[in-house]
């Protein structure tokens, strides 16, 4: 025990900032009004990074990551954080790495082990920047941080699975193109070679989900010769015993890595109906039948000739796949997340224009199904009267009912001030830009 806390006492605590800022970041400037293909305060984008925020029972926190920033740089910082349910207050969050980039595509991921011990996936956009992977010192705490290994992954989706079940880490690996792959580890510091899971065309994205032991994904494809500009189809695939075997939604077994884009992991061929395809989010019902969310567009390009911009769900039935609408959006990047009650669905998204019509996020609605996503309604809008539009609301896993949500803000415009919020779907909180010492309670906006 003596030879243990004399090895603690040599970490370091990480800095402290004053307050929560979040990055702001644009792709692929357009010569037109809408400036970007996608913009704004991306603190908690991408879509491809799970989980971003986990709630703790134990600790009686949410933890969470974000992709920060200094006050006077708009450079990527790693933070850590979390919101304490007993006092309704944050910290000042950590600075865990100064990722010396603007692109938020670097921003980092979380997973929490089962004895508590928080560990944080740092990103990197491609082969130019190293990867990271920290392990907090000790279990529920932000303060004292190793780093366990410099390595290279992009879009790093890591589970950790129940029972001792180690981590199964899903993520991309630029290789000709994203090729989706995964790793496995029995305690995240000995990880197996990476194995390819596919590589049809010029790659894929995807968005995963677990329950219990099981993980899936979801995945669309990338066409030759356009590429991520030309994203479409929609596919599905699992494994129940760490990443062993991998299935269709049916149980029919998959040799991987995939490479054709007709394998019988194809949910909808949409490249036939000339659709692109932007992935949002993954869930399992209460039957273990798994819902994919997704958004369907006839372009890349941001602005009204690109519609309708149609957010569907696909829903495994047992015996078929089965795609209904929900609502339209104005913009490809738009994002939200799927919460099921037995037959009562909710979708929380950024579907209203907000201030900056036509821009990458907006305000936030709360969207209702009474009958399993056959038909819906508008419950309510969480944000209006916004400077900037919202962005990238994330569903923290196993939530809080007081966080059920976790996104910032920004201008997709133009460079801006961003700032962080969270809700439980009825009200909304944002978190403190200013922080003198210690901790301060959220400030409750509507």
């Amino acid at each position: 025990m003596l030879l243990l806390l004399a090895c603690l006492g040599l970490q370091d605590p990480l800095p402290r900032d004053d307050g929560y800022r979040g990055l702001w970041y644009m792709n692929q400037p357009e010569k037109t009004e809408h400036r970007y293909k996608y913009s704004g305060g991306f603190a908690t984008y991408p879509q491809q990074h799970v989980p971003i925020a986990i709630h703790v029972a134990a600790a009686g926190k949410t933890f969470f990551v974000y992709g920060g920033r200094p006050k006077d740089a708009n450079r990527l910082l790693h933070m850590v954080s979390y919101v304490d349910h007993a006092t309704g207050e944050v910290p000042r969050p950590a600075i865990l790495l100064d990722k010396k980039t603007d692109d938020a595509h670097d921003n980092p991921v979380l997973a929490v082990d089962g004895r508590g011990h928080l560990w944080v996936f740092s990103n990197a956009h491609g082969t130019g920047r190293p990867a990271f992977i920290h392990r907090s010192v000790r279990p529920h705490d932000i303060d004292v941080f190793e780093k366990v290994v410099e390595t290279n992954f992009s879009y790093g989706q890591p589970w950790t699975l129940p029972g001792d079940g180690g981590f199964l880490f899903l993520h991309t690996r630029y290789l000709g193109g994203r090729q989706l792959h995964w790793m496995t580890s029995p305690d995240g510091r000995t990880w197996s070679e990476p194995q390819c899971l596919a590589r049809a065309e010029s790659g894929h994205y995807q968005v995963s989900a677990r329950q219990g032991r099981r993980v899936a994904t979801i995945f669309n494809v990338h066409p030759k010769p356009v590429g991520l500009n030309a994203r479409t189809n929609l596919y599905y695939v699992e494994t129940r015993d760490g990443g062993a075997t991998w299935t269709t939604a049916s149980g029919e077994a998959l040799p991987t890595p995939i490479e054709s884009v007709q394998s019988p992991a194809l949910v909808k061929d949409y490249r036939a109906e000339g659709l692109l395809v932007y992935l949002k989010d993954l869930v399992f019902d209460g039957d273990g039948r798994p819902v994919a969310l997704f958004l369907t567009s006839r372009g890349y390009a941001p602005g009204p000739s690109n519609g309708p911009r149609l957010w569907r769900t696909a829903r495994w039935t047992g015996s078929a796949w089965e795609i209904r609408d929900v609502t339209a959006s104005d913009h490809n990047y738009d994002y939200g997340f799927l919460s099921l009650d037995g037959g009562r669905w909710r979708l929380l998204a950024t579907t209203e224009p907000g201030p900056q019509p036509w821009g990458t996020g907006g305000d936030i609605a709360v969207w209702e199904s009474a009958d399993a996503g056959a038909t819906w309604a508008k419950k309510k809008v969480l944000t209006s009267n916004s400077r900037f539009n919202h962005h990238y609301p994330r569903r923290p896993v196993d939530a809080h009912p007081d966080v059920q949500a976790i996104w910032a803000d920004g201008n997709p415009l133009e460079p801006s001030e961003s700032s962080l919020y969270v809700s439980d779907g009825e009200r909304v909180w944002r978190l403190p830009s200013s922080i003198p010492a210690g901790r301060a309670p959220l400030e409750l906006l509507r």
